[in-house]
C-alpha cells in the first residue's frame, strides 16, 4: 500500500487516543500494526509525527501512509518443548507461559510453531504455512495442554471434534473474591469490546454464543480456585466470563484484576491453566485424556495465600 489517506477528526472522534481512532478507521489492521505505523512516522497529525497515546482533538487533520509489514515466515527454532502425549497422528504439548502459539502482529519468532518445526519433521498443512499443525490455541500467558496435528487427516478430524463440541476442555483458574456457589454456569455471548479493542466483552447481545461451567476446588481468604469446563472456544472466554460475574482471574489486569496483591509477590502472569483435554484419537477412535499439572510457579504463589 502506497496511497496516503487524509481525514479530519470529527467531534465524535475527539478525545480518542490516536491508535484507537486509527483502529476505528482501519479495522482491517491490528492495533499493533497501527502503532508501528505511528512510531515509524507513517502517521502525521497536523503535519507532524505523533505518538500512539496522543489525544485527538476535533478538526485535527490526520495523514496515514500505510506501510506493508515484513513478510512472516515460519522457520524452525531450537526451543525446548515438553511433550505430554504423542502418537502417529498428533502430539500434546505442555505450553509454557509467555509463548505465543504462532507468528502475528509484533511477533515474528520464538513461537510454539517455531519450536514445533524445530522438533518435528512432519506437521499438518491444513492451517497454512504460518500455522502448521495448529488445531486450537491458548492465550499467550495461559499454560497447559495444547494439541498439534502431525498430518492433514488428524487435523481435520480434531478440528471437527472441536467444532462439534466433542472435546472436553478443563481449566484451573484462581479468581479474586469468594465465589458464592459451589458450582455454576455462565452463558453469555462474547464480542470484541467496541472501545478497548484489545479486550472482549460479555456485555453485548450480538456476540457469539459461549458457555462456561465452574466448580469450586479450594477456597482462600480472598480468592477461589476453580475448575472450569468450556463448551465453546471464544477468545479470552474464561477470563471474560469470570470477570463478568465479578471474579477476575488473578493477575489478569486486562479484565479488572489489581496490579498487586497485598503481602504477595508479583504473579507475573494471569492464573489460568489448561489442565485436561479429552478427545478421540483421529484414526482409532479411542478416547484419549491428556493432563498437565499446575505449573510450579502457580502452585508456589497459591501456597502463600491466606486460608480461611
Amino acid at each position: 500500500m502506497s496511497a496516503t489517506f487524509t481525514f479530519t477528526a470529527s467531534d465524535q472522534e475527539a478525545s480518542y487516543r490516536l491508535d484507537q481512532l486509527l483502529r476505528e478507521r482501519f479495522p482491517q489492521f491490528s492495533r499493533a500494526r497501527l502503532q508501528e505505523w505511528i512510531r515509524s512516522g507513517a502517521v502525521k497529525v497536523a503535519g507532524q509525527p505523533s505518538r500512539p497515546s496522543h489525544v485527538v482533538r476535533a478538526g485535527e487533520v490526520i495523514e496515514v501512509e500505510p506501510a506493508e509489514p515484513a513478510p512472516l515466515r515460519a522457520t524452525p527454532e531450537d526451543i525446548p518443548l515438553t511433550v505430554l502425549y504423542e502418537d502417529d497422528d498428533l502430539v500434546a504439548i505442555d505450553k509454557p507461559a509467555g509463548m505465543v502459539v504462532h507468528a502475528g502482529a509484533g511477533v515474528a519468532g520464538g513461537t510454539l510453531v517455531n519450536a514445533l518445526l524445530g522438533r518435528f519433521q512432519a506437521l499438518s498443512g491444513v492451517g497454512g504455512e504460518l500455522r502448521p499443525g495448529i488445531v486450537h490455541r491458548l492465550d499467550r500467558y495461559t499454560t497447559g495442554v495444547l494439541l498439534v496435528a502431525k498430518n492433514d487427516h488428524a487435523h481435520r478430524n480434531l478440528a471437527a471434534q472441536f467444532a462439534g463440541r466433542q472435546v472436553e476442555k478443563i481449566y484451573l483458574t484462581l479468581v479474586h473474591g469468594r465465589v458464592k456457589n459451589e458450582t455454576g454456569r455462565i452463558e453469555k455471548p462474547i464480542a470484541r469490546d467496541p472501545v478497548r479493542r484489545a479486550r472482549m466483552t460479555a456485555r453485548l447481545e450480538d456476540g457469539r454464543a459461549a458457555w462456561s461451567e465452574y466448580q469450586v476446588v479450594r477456597r482462600f481468604r480472598n480468592f477461589t480456585l476453580l475448575r472450569v469446563r468450556i463448551g465453546t472456544g471464544r477468545t479470552h472466554q474464561i477470563r471474560v466470563h469470570l470477570s463478568s460475574i465479578g471474579h477476575a482471574v488473578a493477575g489478569d489486569r486486562l479484565y479488572g484484576a489489581p496490579a498487586e496483591v497485598a503481602g504477595m509477590p508479583p504473579l507475573g502472569r494471569y492464573f489460568l491453566h489448561s489442565h485436561r483435554i479429552r478427545f478421540h484419537q483421529p484414526t482409532t477412535g479411542e478416547e484419549v485424556t491428556v493432563e498437565s499439572p499446575l505449573p510450579a510457579e502457580l502452585e508456589d504463589w497459591m501456597a502463600q495465600l491466606p486460608t480461611l
